[in-house]
């Protein structure tokens, strides 16, 4: 991504550290290099729920653009990170005057809206275990243009269970019946293959 004439740097992280806490003030927007973070909501009663994976070349802290005066959620390294951080004036800014970022911009947005609408429904009315299958298959980035899938980040079983909404045993189970069927590899980490789709599609 191209940021000429923005003051933005770019920020590492390693693994477990916090790239913004809930609560902080809203004042950059941030563009995934390399790596990936967990964003994640606590509630006052300290439950965390996560709400998204964000990978290479995704966004993240927008809500600063729509008004956001703090963060309304948590970002968190899963892996070795590396972010742009960009200021929130040279973002509207970029916006206004690049109109090839701001396209590409606004169809991210758009994406995560729909991703957001379909993790919606996911909820409301697929099992846990296609819940679970979809969920690999987007940290895996099935589906996108350009990308092939890929190794997953290194994640907890109770980290895909918050995600999925459910428990960390019927993880353990599903994972397992994944791997016997051929849909999920164990090599050092964790591979998807595509077949795992046919979990999604079965009804």
């Amino acid at each position: 991504m191209k940021t000429a004439g923005v003051s933005s740097r770019t920020v590492r992280f390693k693994t477990g550290v916090t790239v913004f806490a809930q609560g902080a003030p809203a004042n950059s927007v941030f563009y995934l290099l390399e790596g990936g973070v967990k964003l994640s909501v606590v509630s006052t009663t300290g439950k965390e729920a996560v709400v998204a994976m964000i990978g290479p070349g995704d966004f993240l802290g927008e809500g600063c653009l729509a008004g956001q005066s703090v963060r309304m959620g948590m970002a968190k390294a899963v892996m070795t990170t590396a972010l742009l951080r960009i200021p929130k004036a040279d973002m509207v800014r970029m916006l206004h005057e690049h109109s090839d970022f701001s396209d590409r911009f606004i169809a991210h947005m758009l994406t995560r809206n729909i991703r957001i609408e379909e993790d919606l429904v996911d909820q409301l009315f697929n099992s846990s275990e296609k819940r679970l299958a979809r969920t690999l298959l987007l940290l895996a980035r099935y589906g996108q243009e350009g990308t092939t899938l890929r190794a997953l980040p290194k994640l907890s079983q109770e980290t895909l269970a918050e995600m999925v909404g459910t428990t960390r045993s019927r993880v353990n189970f599903f994972m397992n019946k994944f791997r016997k069927l051929g849909l999920i590899e164990y090599n050092g980490g964790l591979k998807v293959n595509s077949s795992l789709l046919s979990i999604v599609l079965h009804d």
